[in-house]
């Protein structure tokens, strides 16, 4: 990673042991800093950073910084989440297959001296429901590596028109009564925070596994132990911990938590200590995407820098009466593959990539075509986004709003003469994929 950047004219500096204090006494001589979870990146931090013009993070979250205060100050953002996505989908697989087939039991029973076939009978996945909850890069990752076991795949996400060929989404409640596995894959958020607690799980209309490979704090322990011990889940696959410290360097200090004990000790419980992302490969991938998103930053290749417009359909949107009823109505006369949000059609593009187009009916008195009052709203497929809407303000059109980024691509708004809205999407196909 040093190396690249090097090459390409960049002075780097390491520094693994410093405190918090110390870097930031010297932050004001550095334009960037590459960082994993040491500490946090707070106000106090940002405000000594005073020629900082990007944090990047040599992982997936960006939770340990202050994101819109770093925004505030024009400080550019940047993760990694495409290095260990794979990394992440395998280790989410490899710890199901293990709990379903006893794995990890039956391993410790041979060693034993022990030759107990019947105590470790199996169930088989084929055939299961398994319910995926966060659907970016890591869920999606995840739901490809379940091809070829003949289960249905459901997602649940909380930004629209996320499912691909291989999840199909649907509202949380739908994917309660179904699943028979629960994976998360959620970043850590105050929205998520504790999400899994007694009253999530006995949502569930069956008892099911449960994977958590993404953040600990998600989970309230103590009511996972509940439902471990009364049956409610059958399996627990733990990457993560809520007692996990910031840096990841131990788990906690102290006596141990009682439910932390349970898990310990409980035969249906797999562990491991936050490594579902952390392989040999991924950690090549990991950097070599921030080295990439920096030499974008400050070296754009021919291709970027060249202000291109609209490049194809990303959707057509528009008002309806009843959109429930609509969309089934298409999807029976004419056969459209439908979902609750309407229809997804893929196509390749000129490299053979896969893309998508969005076909949507929106309730009529949805505000999201707002400031525009005509009933449709078009999305179109662009290329370089930021780029395009500083050429676009210069050039007098109106833009509404700031740009918003998603795990699937960045998006702005701007008005037609007419007062049409028009999303425009810098699209990230891969990520569906």
């Amino acid at each position: 990673m040093w190396e690249q950047l090097e090459v390409l004219g960049f002075e780097n500096h390491e520094d693994y042991l410093s405190s918090k204090e110390e870097i930031e006494a010297k932050i004001q001589d550095y334009q960037g800093i590459v960082i994993r979870s040491r500490f946090k990146i707070d106000k106090i931090f940002l405000d000594k950073a005073t020629n900082l013009e990007f944090i990047a993070r040599v992982g997936a979250g960006l939770e340990s910084i202050d994101c819109d205060y770093a925004l505030s100050k024009n400080i550019h953002l940047l993760a990694a989440p495409e290095g260990n996505r794979n990394a992440v989908g395998e280790h989410a697989l490899g710890m199901l297959l293990s709990l379903m087939n006893k794995l990890n039991q039956a391993n410790q029973s041979v060693k034993s001296g022990n030759w107990l076939r019947e105590g470790h009978r199996g169930y088989e996945l084929e055939g299961k429901t398994v319910g995926i909850i966060g659907y970016g890069n890591m869920g999606k990752s995840f739901a490809k590596k379940l091809r070829g076991f003949d289960v249905k795949v459901l997602c649940y996400d909380i930004l629209p028109f996320v499912g691909d060929q291989n999840a199909k989404q649907v509202p949380l409640e739908e994917l309660q009564l179904k699943a028979d596995v629960l994976s998360l894959h959620t970043p850590w958020t105050p929205e998520t925070d504790k999400m899994v607690n007694e009253t999530f799980i006995n949502a569930f209309a069956k008892p099911f596994w449960f994977l958590n490979t993404a953040r600990g704090r998600s989970v309230v322990t103590a009511d996972l132990v509940k439902a471990l011990q009364a049956g409610k889940i059958l399996g627990a696959g733990l990457d993560v911990l809520e007692y996990e410290k910031l840096s990841f360097e131990k788990l906690f200090e102290g006596e141990k938590p009682e439910a932390f004990t349970y898990l310990l000790e409980a035969e249906n419980v797999l562990l491991s200590p936050h490594i579902a992302g952390w392989t040999f490969e991924s950690h090549e991938k990991l950097a070599q995407v921030i080295v990439d998103k920096i030499k974008n930053l400050y070296l754009p290749s021919e291709e970027t820098a060249e202000i291109k417009r609209v490049t194809g359909i990303g959707g057509i949107f528009f008002k309806s009466n009843d959109s429930k009823k609509l969309v089934a109505w298409y999807g029976k006369h004419l056969g459209l593959k439908t979902d609750q949000y309407g229809s997804t059609f893929w196509w390749k593009d000129n490299d053979g990539n896969d893309c998508s187009t969005q076909w949507s009916p929106f309730a009529a008195d949805t505000t999201y075509f707002s400031p525009s009052e005509k009933p449709f709203m078009q999305n179109f497929r662009v290329e370089n986004l930021e780029k395009l809407l500083e050429k676009l303000k210069q050039e007098g059109v109106t833009i509404i709003g700031d740009m918003e980024t998603y795990d699937y691509g960045k998006f702005g708004w701007i008005l037609d003469p007419e007062g049409n809205k028009i999303e425009l999407w810098e699209a990230i196909d891969k990520a569906f994929l």
